[in-house]
């Protein structure tokens, strides 16, 4: 009788081995699309994350890209599950038929993102642009501002000539002098601003919000809601973290950026911080730019924001990934 029972529980043990095993082995990994700025990079160096899930066999996969564009196109061709953007490559990317949903957003940032002249250029104003060259990544977050700004000076993206680079070459470019201005992000934006002295012809207070957005590819956000809700209070608990120790978050970004800590501090200054589920008026305040964008033909067809926005199941998402 001893014998059976023995027999009976090394069966059972070994079969719950075998089934944890398989959780371990056959847990879909979480692949993590980033930027050099922003509250992602943070997360991913204090590594919280992956103590997060570690007990669910979930593995945390990152790849760096350099502009949400190009990160959109990871998501879309299933490189990736989940990244953070700016405001105009989502919109490009649905357009584009990318099967995404917005996850969260970060509170606005207007003085992230600028138009940039270099230090000696006669140009003044946003208006002088008329019939020059100015560098941007196509899609990404400043194309919203300089539509915007040349509205505001009374033009069109028609009366200037866009020279469609990303942030390394549009540097390369504007400090040889080949463009005339260059609409950029933090930190390459507190990067020219401190090394190349470029003087800030108009960045996005009163302009645009610029808000940085999360997002995941729709079949991984539906398949693993658990996930992703444990990923914005990773986000949210960062930023927190961040805001209560500039210094000391400055201090771990500036060597994942390559970029000296005072540098890297304007650019932390100039964030925002505070993940948090879409609302009505965010979602409403993209739509404006969606429309704005089919309107201006920059897009091909108009967009509706509201049917890509993720609503999570808190109580359910909570429930499953603490009894997995």
């Amino acid at each position: 009788m001893r014998t059976i029972t023995l027999r009976q529980g090394l069966v059972a043990l070994l079969a719950a081995t075998l089934s944890f095993g398989a959780t371990q082995i056959h847990a879909d990994p979480l692949r993590i699309g980033y930027q050099k700025y922003g509250t992602l990079v943070l997360l991913k160096a204090r590594g919280t994350l992956e103590k997060r899930l570690a007990d669910q066999g979930i593995q945390v996969q990152w790849t760096e890209f350099p502009g949400g564009p190009q990160l959109l196109e990871g998501l879309n061709v299933g490189a990736i599950d989940f990244g953070s953007t700016g405001e105009a490559p989502p919109i490009f990317a649905q357009a584009a038929g990318a099967d995404l949903l917005y996850v969260a957003h970060e509170p606005p940032s207007p003085s992230g993102e600028a138009i940039l002249t270099p230090k000696d250029s006669p140009i003044k104003s946003v208006a002088e642009l008329k019939g020059k060259k100015v560098a941007l990544n196509k899609g990404s977050n400043v194309h919203f501002l300089l539509v915007r700004a040349l509205e505001d000076a009374g033009l069109t993206v028609k009366d200037i000539t866009p020279v469609y680079l990303p942030p390394a070459d549009a540097r390369a470019a504007f400090e040889s002098g080949q463009v005339d201005a260059w609409a950029i992000w933090d930190p390459f934006q507190a990067a020219a601003e401190s090394q190349l002295q470029a003087r800030t012809l108009r960045d996005g207070q009163g302009l645009v919000a610029n808000h940085q957005f999360y997002l995941a590819a729709k079949p991984y956000a539906e398949k693993h809601p658990e996930v992703i809700s444990a990923l914005v209070e990773e986000l949210r608990a960062t930023g927190e973290w961040i805001t209560h120790n500039p210094d000391e978050a400055t201090k771990q970004v500036a060597p994942l950026l390559g970029l000296p800590v005072s540098i890297t501090r304007i650019a932390i200054e100039r964030q925002s911080n505070g993940a948090q589920f879409l609302t009505p008026e965010v979602t409403t305040a993209q739509q404006k730019i969606a429309d704005t964008f089919s309107e201006l033909k920059l897009i091909p067809k108009q967009l509706s924001i509201r049917e890509v926005v993720w609503t999570p199941s808190k109580e359910k998402s909570s429930a499953k990934l603490a009894h997995q």
